[in-house]
């Protein structure tokens, strides 16, 4: 304990004192994380005078990649890790040990902001290996998410902050500079049950399956329409504030199946993002969905299967998929049937 505040370290010791069969090895591997996201931190703070000249966001990619990678293959906490940012899988090399979790992250999320210095992040996701008896496979990495022991998110803005859970509710910590340790700044995280806040990118709405225009055209209706109340939206094109943003405020995160992204199955990374975000927006209290089903029950066929994704304030999710059912049955108001509604945007005075 820090000034009265629990660390990182006590806590995760905490944690694993409840399951004394417990050997030690994934309160190491948590440790090994959370340090690697410090040196992450550190680099994107520095990242422009460090990019002079260069492609700040490609530089930066590569070196938080590149150290989440240095940082976990080495303590024998691992089986093997897959990068968002990687074609394959990276086995544990033969001059180290090799543990019994496997690791999946996206290094540096939201970093096309990088240049405008808004917020990114890293997201990350534990598994256990089928098998530590051989050398880990793709196939291995290609768990539901239901089968995550542990997800969090490292949001780098103007603090650094780590939420995680590994099953046991939502957690936020904060790093503290000083002392260089991340101390719990947000225990027994929830998100509120009602919002009246949504995030969608509104210029995709010319590709919207009718049962997201219709949940968007009631919010935009406001007091005078069917829900009843003014809803604001909100956009930022950074999964990590998003998801962050909903944790403490709450509101609902929609990236559905539309057509432009029909063909690769959805927009976002299955693996690298929708299942670690699923499991902390559950374990908080939220919900998830791909619009026809729960994100964390989808059974991945590659390492980076895209999926559509829908998160946040679980009434609002659920309100989604029941529209995404009704259109499925045909029990749809009849003025959302027209796969556009009609040629009126939902945008523009009529």
């Amino acid at each position: 304990m820090y000034d009265g505040r629990i660390t990182l370290t006590q806590f995760i010791i905490e944690e694993q004192r409840q399951f004394p069969q417990a050997t030690g090895d994934f309160s190491g591997l948590l440790n090994d994380i959370a340090t690697a996201c410090k040196v992450i931190a550190h680099a994107v703070s520095r990242g422009v005078l460090e990019a002079s000249g260069g492609n700040l966001q490609k530089h930066l990619e590569t070196t938080a990649n590149e150290v989440m990678l240095k940082s976990n293959v080495w303590a024998g906490h691992l089986a093997g890790l897959a990068s968002q940012e990687m074609n394959g899988i990276q086995s544990i090399p033969a001059k180290y040990p090799r543990g019994k979790y496997l690791l999946l992250f996206d290094p540096l999320n939201g970093s096309g902001n990088l240049d405008i210095n808004f917020m990114v992040g890293t997201i990350f996701s534990v598994l256990r290996a089928p098998d530590t008896s051989r050398k880990v496979s793709t196939k291995d990495f290609l768990q539901p998410g239901t089968e995550q022991v542990c997800a969090g998110l490292i949001q780098y803005g103007a603090s650094t902050r780590l939420v995680m859970t590994t099953g046991n509710g939502l957690n936020g910590f904060t790093l503290d500079h000083d002392i260089g340790e991340f101390v719990l700044t947000h225990p027994a995280m929830t998100i509120p049950t009602e919002t009246q806040v949504f995030a969608i990118n509104a210029s995709n709405e010319r590709f919207w399956e009718p049962p997201i225009k219709r949940y968007v055209e009631e919010c935009l209706a406001g007091k005078t329409g069917p829900r009843g109340k003014d809803f604001g939206m909100r956009w930022v094109s950074s999964l990590v504030a998003e998801a962050y943003r909903i944790i403490t405020r709450g509101g609902v995160f929609l990236y559905p199946l539309d057509e432009k992204t029909r063909e690769q199955g959805g927009r976002l990374g299955l693996l690298y993002a929708a299942n670690p975000i699923s499991f902390l927006i559950e374990q908080a209290g939220g919900a998830s969905t791909t619009g026809r089903s729960r994100v964390m029950e989808v059974q991945p066929g590659e390492l980076h299967q895209r999926a559509p994704f829908i998160f946040g304030s679980k009434s609002e999710v659920e309100r989604i998929v029941s529209y995404h059912n009704e259109y499925a049955v045909g029990k749809e108001p009849s003025s959302y049937t027209s796969p556009l509604f009609s040629t009126r945007s939902l945008f523009r005075i009529p």
